[in-house]
């Protein structure tokens, strides 16, 4: 059974790798249709109600037990990698082995419990924070991703001077020191905890991993010890990287084992098996047995149930008008300010991957509970492009609708308000009109105004809130035009010369 681990890490890889990849890549070549790997992870699925994922799932944890959390889970292999550099690192000191940790129960129930209660109620904060492939995007996004950029613009210089251009410079944007700081805080927190205690996030703070850990204390397969081959030499708690193996007792939590094979590994005697979890249940009496399913149907339903739970529940608004001037502007395909707060957990896949650079994380725009959560932030020259539709095509969890790119065109996810009093037409009394050279719907325009000059004014049913007017506009700090955002997102009538144009091409049947 030594080859379990090597399969296993075999497939981690698989997972890993790519995802890794495609979070940190800056330059926008490999594939959009990668982002299939992250509709696998647990709470995406969940999130965008994917039955057939949920399923294979749950599946998988109640035959094998939390293979998710070792295989599939990015933040999981993470931490492993991590753990793995540790004891490379302490080799030489001969000194560092894993032993026997009684389980957190009050703690990590605690927070699995908070964070069910608080989505069900409204608040998708702790889920946000928490989600451990969300948690993973945003250090790949804000930490790494910046790091890769730093060093190609590092090497780039290098290259120049020796006359080699075959990469080139890129800018770094997206700098939000919320963001930045809750990643460099769970950065620091997954690192202490794997680089001494390899899977301690797992199983005391992670909700996934404690709910999938409910499971697993039921799975069809399990790690169990063989009594009597076992000569009690310590070796496989020493390789537990879940410290859930008690040698002395001869017993394995399996609500803490990710079923990583390491035990089966290192046991020199071959007393570590992975078998069946119900053969020896064989002589119980009928009366015990019943007991027994009862409580596992129980559990187990409970444990499903709190999960669905987490797809099932509505977010509910807070007053952050009051707070907020201005109403933030969320990516196309949000549909609306309750369902995009409801199913974003913040993993910032499409902050990474806007070729505009214009989504970026967000600190208290959509209150407390949305942090982390993608807002569109106009600055100079940077707007949402009007034939892009990336970041509805990558997101894991059905926050944003794969939008097709006519309909994207037309999806009004703002409106134009234009500020004449600060308006350099008005104030200086001199031409300016490039909000509406810049306008692809022709929803900003010029109208006459005084002594031959004309102003800027919006059409609202046609203005689809790309930013290009409020990117443009010289008025500083604060523009003569901006956008503000819509709380649901509908489609936008189409500008006349474009109605005019597909009448045409109807009438000539093409």
């Amino acid at each position: 059974m030594k080859f379990l681990k090597n399969i296993r890490v075999i497939i981690s890889l698989l997972f890993f790798l790519p995802i890794f990849l495609y979070f940190i890549d800056f330059t926008g070549k490999l594939p959009v249709k990668l982002h299939v790997l992250l509709q696998i992870q647990l709470i995406p699925a969940l999130l965008s109600l994917n039955m057939v994922i949920i399923t294979i799932l749950l599946v998988l944890s109640l035959l094998f037990g939390r293979i998710y959390c070792s295989t599939i889970c990015p933040l999981g292999v993470f931490q492993d990698i991590l753990g793995w550099k540790s004891r490379f690192f302490r080799k030489k000191k001969k000194k560092f082995r894993f032993e026997y940790m009684k389980p957190q129960n009050i703690l990590r129930y605690t927070i699995l419990a908070l964070t069910l209660i608080l989505f069900v109620f409204g608040s998708s904060f702790l889920l946000i924070i928490l989600d451990p492939y969300s948690t993973f995007g945003r250090m790949m996004s804000q930490l790494f991703s910046p790091l890769a950029i730093w060093a190609n613009n590092g090497l780039s210089s290098i290259l120049s001077g020796m006359d080699n251009y075959s990469l080139y410079k890129v800018e770094q944007t997206g700098f939000v020191p919320v963001a930045f700081g809750i990643s460099l805080f769970f950065f620091v927190l997954v690192g202490i905890m794997s680089w001494y205690r390899g899977r301690l996030y797992c199983n005391t703070v992670c909700p996934v991993g404690t709910s999938l850990g409910l499971l697993s204390k039921f799975s069809i397969f399990r790690i169990s010890i063989k009594e009597s081959s076992c000569t009690q030499c310590g070796l496989c708690e020493k390789s537990c990287k879940s410290q859930c193996i008690d040698h002395e007792a001869m017993k394995v939590d399996d609500s803490r084992c990710v079923s990583c094979f390491n035990c089966i590994s290192a046991c020199k005697n071959g007393s570590m098996k992975y078998e069946f979890r119900y053969k020896k249940q064989v002589a119980e009496t009928s009366a015990t047995s019943a007991k027994n399913s009862r409580r596992t149907f129980l559990i187990t339903s409970g444990a499903v149930l709190s999960t669905f739970a987490f797809a099932n529940a509505k977010k509910l608004t807070g007053k952050k008008d009051a707070i907020l001037t201005r109403q933030p502007i969320m990516p196309p395909g949000a549909t609306n300010i309750d369902h995009f707060n409801a199913h974003c957990t913040g993993c910032q896949l499409c902050v990474g991957k806007c070729p505009m650079h214009v989504l970026k994380p967000a600190a208290l725009q959509y209150g407390i509970s949305g942090i982390m959560q993608p807002h569109l932030a106009f600055s100079t020259h940077i707007f949402c492009t009007y034939d892009c539709n990336i970041c509805s095509a990558v997101c894991p969890t059905a926050a944003l609708r794969p939008l097709p790119m006519e309909e994207k065109k037309l999806m009004q996810i703002g409106i134009a308000s234009f500020r004449k009093d600060m308006c350099v037409v008005f104030t200086d009394e001199t031409d300016c009109g490039a909000c509406a050279e810049h306008c692809p719907t022709q929803a900003v325009h010029m109208i006459p105004y005084k002594n031959g000059l004309t102003i800027p004014e919006v059409t609202d049913d046609i203005c689809i809130g790309c930013g290009a007017c409020e990117s443009i506009c010289p008025v500083r700090p604060y523009q003569a035009i901006y956008v503000e955002g819509s709380k649901t997102q509908i489609a936008a009538k189409k500008p006349a010369e474009a109605e005019k144009f597909d009448k045409v091409i109807d009438d000539f049947g093409f």
